[in-house]
């Protein structure tokens, strides 16, 4: 793969994930300008997670059939498209219909992303490749609100909130200009691949309609529709499951989930993002609105945790390759214990927070930048595009599930607004118990499946495992 190969790919995710945050602290503002309701407000929020979900199964498999780098350039020109857009949004129904397609330009970007890494990257350096694109979503995710908060402090040409959007624009044009140094690769297939329709229509149809009343609920109060919504969901993703296993040219590729390993990986990725996005959200919330810090403080407050982040990315291939799994274990753990100790000292910011937000962030960057290549290492060539569109789904997802449900904790009956922090905070604790048992299986779980058998064991990951996945294999 030519040089500049990796750095045009991680700048995708650089801007994607920080897109996913970057709006955080800007909210306020965006309402106070823009007069924009509860409703669209966190539609501006959560829209781009919205579209960004739904749309990552399927477009795994369109890079399959078109290429790779075609559908890569593809997203982040929409991408880039949407941000300029919505940093020059009249209005707010105009800023959340760029925000819905930004997330559509994210999510026809992130698997060829992965895909890319698994195809075109050497075994022997792939891991490497791999600890790189998680420390790219650690940094990324913190980022979001930090240059946020600074841009809103100094206001540069009266931009505002509208700067933080249009940041990543340069970004983009830039990945675009330097894309032909991707490969141009697809399936092992290639033009023979075909898109189940009626797959693609039940997975989008279903992953929205469960992605939608988590994003509109608590602020209609939940009504009724939004149970219809959860219902039909289930339909449907079910419906989308067993369809997997009757069609000729699947979404998902059968070997995809074949590996236990596999399967609880992703469990794990989900798990432990139901937690970090709402973790950050909430922290912003509070620090803005019940200690009544501007962006700039708050913006201050959370850099602790994303430099810790980037020293945790930095560490994170050492420590996987020594640990194997059993690190996503430690790191879960530690963030349940850091959420604790934030919950009791979040009134009072200063030095103890901070030292708090940098142990937590070091084991947030460890965490992200290692998942990803411990369960990739177990996956086969030809199911590569289906993982690959699986676990930044199951991030996704996770991501919005916590922003919901820690809400309903924040929002909760209580008798001041630090007795409703730590209502969020228990709710916080909570899953990343579950991320580290999650973890904790994930480590004892060992490939034995047919792709060990003597006919695929020449394609199995396991039978020659890089180093970092020694534990899994």
């Amino acid at each position: 793969m030519r040089p500049l190969a990796l750095p045009v790919l991680l700048s995708g995710t650089f801007v994607q994930l920080m897109s996913v945050t970057v709006m955080q602290v800007a909210v306020p503002d965006v309402r106070e300008e823009l007069g924009a309701g509860p409703g669209a407000a966190q539609l501006v929020l959560a829209g781009y997670t919205l579209t960004f979900a739904c749309s990552l199964i399927t477009a795994a498999r369109l890079g399959d059939r078109y290429g790779y780098r075609r559908l890569f350039v593809s997203g982040m020109a929409l991408f880039t498209l949407a941000a300029a857009a919505g940093a020059a949004a009249p209005d707010g129904d105009v800023l959340v219909v760029a925000r819905l397609v930004q997330g559509l330009g994210s999510g026809l970007m992130a698997p060829q992303i992965l895909s890319i890494i698994q195809k075109a990257v050497p075994e022997d350096r792939r891991p490497r490749a791999l600890a790189r694109y998680g420390a790219t979503m650690a940094g990324a995710s913190l980022a979001g609100p930090v240059l946020a908060g600074i841009l809103l402090e100094i206001d540069p040409f009266g931009l505002g909130w509208r700067a933080a959007l249009a940041l990543t624009v340069p970004v983009g044009l830039a990945a675009i200009a330097l894309s032909p140094a991707l490969p141009p690769g697809r399936g092992r297939d290639g033009s023979r691949t075909r898109i189940d329709p009626i797959g693609a229509g039940l997975s989008l149809s279903g992953l929205f309609l469960l992605v939608l009343p988590l994003t509109l609920g608590a602020d209609q109060s939940w009504p009724a529709w939004v149970w219809v919504s959860f219902a039909a969901a289930a339909v449907l993703v079910g419906a989308f499951v067993a369809s997997q296993r009757r069609v000729r040219h699947p979404l998902l590729h059968p070997a995809a989930l074949a590996c236990p390993t596999t399967r609880w990986g992703v469990a794990a990725v989900l798990l432990f993002n139901a937690g970090i996005p709402s973790f950050i959200l909430l922290l912003s919330l509070h620090l803005r609105g019940a200690l009544e810090l501007g962006p700039l403080p708050t913006a201050l407050t959370i850099t602790p945790y994303a430099v810790g982040a980037l020293l945790g990315s930095a560490l994170a291939e050492a420590a996987a390759r020594r640990l194997g799994a059993a690190v996503l274990v430690l790191c879960a753990g530690v963030l349940g214990v850091s959420t604790v100790l934030t919950a009791v000292t979040i009134d009072a910011p200063g030095p103890a927070l901070w030292l708090v937000l940098g142990v937590g962030g070091i084991a947030f960057g460890v965490f992200t930048a290692s998942a990803f290549s411990l369960v990739l290492a177990q996956v086969p060539g030809e199911a590569a595009s289906s993982v690959s569109g699986l676990l930044p789904t199951a991030q996704q997802l996770g991501g919005t599930f916590g922003v919901a449900l820690a809400g309903l904790a924040y929002t909760a009956p209580a008798a001041d607004a630090g007795a409703a922090f730590g209502h969020a905070m228990g709710y916080e604790v909570a899953v990343f118990a579950l991320a580290a048992l999650a973890a904790a299986v994930l480590h004892r779980s060992r490939c034995s499946s047919p792709r060990a058998s003597a006919t695929a064991r020449s394609s199995s990951p396991c039978s020659s495992p890089p180093p970092s996945a020694s534990s899994l294999c």
